[in-house]
């Protein structure tokens, strides 16, 4: 099956549906898994770090559900470090003020070493993002940011920019993560190329390192150099890998559904609870971060004091994680240090809130 023969499928049948074998007596349901490093010669593909029919299986899935063309990396930073090619020498990116900590690492080891310029900018004031790109190369976008929350207007924040800058508008690049493309197609809205770290929801099992950047299908000659960046920089994943991300897409409707219907209902009773302070919920999806009451010593003993949820840095994995997202360094200081983040997983809902009332009611006041 092709994306064209999937378009008027719903996402959650195209996750299923694509990516397969033609179907022909006797032939395998799943995408065999291409264990090799060299192709015979006068074929489509000359050598593996340019491309494998495992990885073209889940391309052809990730890109129809965003709606563009997909390209597959070895992590989520190393899609990242993509888009940062993007950028001439000593041009300049504006960012939101909070987004992962891997790409404000990225944008302030490139600044030090004189590669660009950052400007960062609220993630909520459309009008300040625009204002903020005169003269920029990249707008990168993340909405909801990590680990804030934040909802940006991406659609508001692409028709500013064609209406301020015209041809000369930055590259826009939104990193879609949390969302998942069940949530939201950046794409659609106008943005250039859609980043995720499909370690995370894509993926779903905790067992898989893995990145993806999907490309409009009205900008080739990004879809062509960000290529050639993964081809000369071989920041590629290895077919097993892919056949991992693969299988969790299959499932990504249903446990995303699982997951926000948990969230949605935790975010009511925390609201609740007289030990946190504020809940951040963008409406959607499985993130949720709180900030509690009685300092980082409380904070902290919190995430140490469940026993359901699993005191980790990731994300979008079917069990639920908590972590507080100051203990690291890369973390911006606007960031609250008793901010826990909640990636809420797809165990009953129950058992969920018991674990983390317990640990809220148990932490030293």
């Amino acid at each position: 099956m092709t994306p064209h023969d999937g378009e008027a499928l719903a996402p959650g049948t195209r996750a299923v549906s694509l990516g397969r074998p033609a179907r022909e007596p006797g032939a395998p349901v799943n995408v065999p898994v291409t264990f090799t490093s060299t192709y015979a010669a006068d074929g489509a593909v000359d050598y593996a770090r340019d491309g494998n029919p495992t990885w073209e299986a889940l391309e052809e899935v990730l890109g129809s559900l965003e709606g563009g063309d997909a390209l597959v990396f070895a992590s989520g930073m190393g899609a990242i470090a993509a888009t940062m090619s993007l950028v001439p020498v000593g041009g300049v990116v504006v960012a939101p003020t909070h987004v992962y900590n891997g790409t404000t690492g990225q944008l302030a080891d490139r600044e030090v070493a004189g590669a660009l310029t950052q400007r960062r900018v609220a993630p909520e004031d459309v009008a300040a993002i625009v204002d903020a790109c005169e003269g920029a190369d990249v707008l990168h976008l993340e909405s909801p940011s990590n680990p804030m929350m934040e909802v940006t207007d991406v659609a508001g924040v692409v028709r500013g920019l064609v209406e301020r800058y015209g041809e000369d508008r930055p590259v826009v690049v939104c990193d879609n993560t949390f969302a998942t493309p069940l949530a939201q197609q950046p794409l659609t809205w106008g943005a250039d190329v859609v980043v995720h770290s499909a370690t995370k929801y894509l993926a779903g099992h905790s067992d898989a390192l893995f990145g993806a950047l999907v490309v409009s299908g009205e900008r080739p000659d990004l879809l062509e150099r960000l290529h050639t960046h993964r081809t000369l920089y071989g920041a590629i994943p290895g077919p097993m890998e892919t056949f991992l991300v693969l299988r969790g897409v299959r499932t990504l409707h249903l446990r995303l559904e699982r997951a926000e219907a948990n969230a949605r209902e935790l975010v009511a009773r925390l609201e609740e609870h007289p030990v946190v302070q504020r809940v951040r919920y963008p409406g959607f999806g499985g993130m949720v971060s709180i900030e509690v009451a009685g300092g980082v010593e409380r904070a902290e003993a919190i995430c140490a004091a469940t026993r359901l949820w699993v005191h980790s840095t990731s994300l979008g994995g079917v069990e639920s994680q908590i972590e507080r997202r100051r203990r690291h360094a890369l973390e911006v200081e606007t960031v609250p240090e008793t901010l826990l983040r909640l990636s809420v997983g797809v165990e009953d809902v129950e058992d969920l809130w018991a674990d983390l009332a317990r640990a809220l009611d148990a932490s030293p006041r």
